[in-house]
């Protein structure tokens, strides 16, 4: 995510960092380089001019403190801007709490209106714990109406389902279904726009006159990048969007859409979708994306997807077994699990200070999810008695487990050295004493960092 955004804002940063004093050349080389950075990661032209120009008014209006130093006061100027142009902070859905809520959701077809729909049902009902129904007027996919039911399904909330033909008699029946049920929330899927067609976008005012949403959801793909701003205008005009969900930004190394679509809508990225899997999906937070960018990574939200997806009782159970030095093999593949959980290597290390610079490292040394995978599949091919006591691996186990995994002999010497390093580094942590989640959080990931395979 934003990856060439986020390496050549470092190099910016870089590039002033240190220097006691800002000259006039470096301020306007530091601006060309930021504008070129922006433009080639697709971000709008409009969006790009007022970046600049508000970013430079402030730096020549400030007066440069003593205890501030000036590249800090750049750098700080720069974030600030960036976070405003994101939204300045995050807006929440805007959730009744005596009265039905209508959420509708719109987009151009192959945008993952539909997936997404369900991961919100998903979010909301852990959230908030209401009762919700999902409705589709999409009359013209074929099998539009299965896939939002089966989906409905798995994220185990309600699909209304009908025989109708009409879109604006779905909304009606819908809703009367909805209040007949006492359904707490409905959320209301629309056909997808190939293009933006005009027949289409006037059946969409018309099913938005009829539901009368207190949210009214564009779902934007990343992936298209100032296209996605230009998209979102022409909703906008239509419709009124309070709000916008940008899919596939997992994708999206440039960033154009979610550093444009804010100021071209005037409303603000709610939700991000980052992956397939219905658990990919995160509510936006400007200020952190915006770290993100500049390198500083986001330490907030990896604490958070340690405490969303961290079983607590394992953790406990692990921490016994670490006080006893029990720490076995068992153990380890829970850990690398874990790390899947928290959206795996990849998803960890972008969260993390320096990304452009871990990302360099995990390219170097071939790290990647899979990793992880393997080395499970070679703990899983262990039997119980090996996986708590790894000295019973000779030879002619290691070969057995090897072609039980799929993987090499090296493979499996490989990732038993990588247990005992993580088994002393367990010890280490024990005579240290508890510490705090994100300490505890970091120090086991880099005794459990998967290496390479040659």
């Amino acid at each position: 995510m934003f990856d060439t955004l986020n390496d050549k804002f470092e190099k910016i940063v870089r590039s002033i960092r240190g220097k006691a004093v800002i000259s006039e050349s470096d301020l306007d080389a530091t601006m060309r380089e930021i504008r070129i950075a922006l433009l080639e990661a697709d971000v709008a032209l409009i969006v790009v001019k007022e970046f600049i120009d508000k970013v430079k008014e402030k730096i020549l209006g400030q007066e440069v403190l003593k205890s501030v130093k000036a590249d800090q006061m750049i750098i700080k100027l720069v974030q600030d801007e960036l976070i405003t142009i994101l939204g300045s902070e995050n807006q929440p859905l805007n959730i009744k709490s005596s009265v039905l809520t209508k959420i509708l959701l719109c987009g151009l077809q192959g945008s993952g209106k539909t997936t997404t729909i369900a991961k919100l049902a998903k979010h909301l009902l852990n959230n908030s714990k209401k009762k919700i129904l999902l409705v589709s007027t999409d009359i013209y996919r074929p099998a539009a109406q299965e896939q939002l039911k089966i989906l409905a399904d798995q994220v185990k909330v309600d699909f209304f389902t009908h025989d109708l033909k009409s879109p604006i008699k779905i909304v009606n029946e819908s809703l009367q279904y909805s209040s007949q049920n006492l359904y707490d929330i409905v959320l209301l899927d629309t056909a997808g726009r190939q293009v933006v067609e005009k027949e289409l976008m006037a059946e969409l005012v018309e099913i938005e006159k009829s539901f009368q949403p207190n949210e009214t959801l564009l779902v934007a793909d990343a992936l298209t990048g100032q296209d996605a701003a230009n998209v979102a205008k022409s909703f906008s005009e239509a419709v009124k969007i309070t709000g916008s969900i940008l899919t596939r930004i997992d994708g999206d190394s440039r960033g154009g859409a979610a550093l444009s679509i804010k100021t071209i809508t005037g409303a603000p990225i709610k939700f991000i979708g980052l992956g397939e899997k219905l658990e990919n999906f995160e509510i936006f937070y400007p200020d952190r994306i915006a770290q993100r960018i500049l390198g500083m990574g986001d330490i907030v939200s990896l604490v958070e997807k340690a405490s969303e997806n961290v079983d607590q009782e394992e953790m406990e159970s692990l921490a016994k077994k670490i006080a006893k030095g029990n720490f076995d093999l068992d153990d380890f593949a829970k850990q690398l699990k874990q790390m899947g959980k928290m959206g795996g290597v990849s998803g960890i290390m972008s969260m993390l200070p320096g990304i452009s610079k871990a990302q360099k490292m995990m390219a170097e040394n071939k790290i990647s999810d899979s990793l992880i995978n393997h080395q499970v599949a070679i703990i899983n091919s262990m039997t119980k008695k090996e996986r708590s006591n790894p000295n019973l691996i000779k030879a002619s186990r290691k070969i057995r487990i090897s072609k039980g995994s799929g993987t090499r002999v090296q493979d499996v010497n490989k990732l038993l050295k990588q247990f005992l390093q993580s088994q002393k580094m367990m010890k280490r942590m024990k005579s240290m004493g508890k510490g705090g989640l994100p300490n505890d959080l970091l120090q086991k990931m880099q005794g459990n960092f998967p290496q390479k395979f040659n």
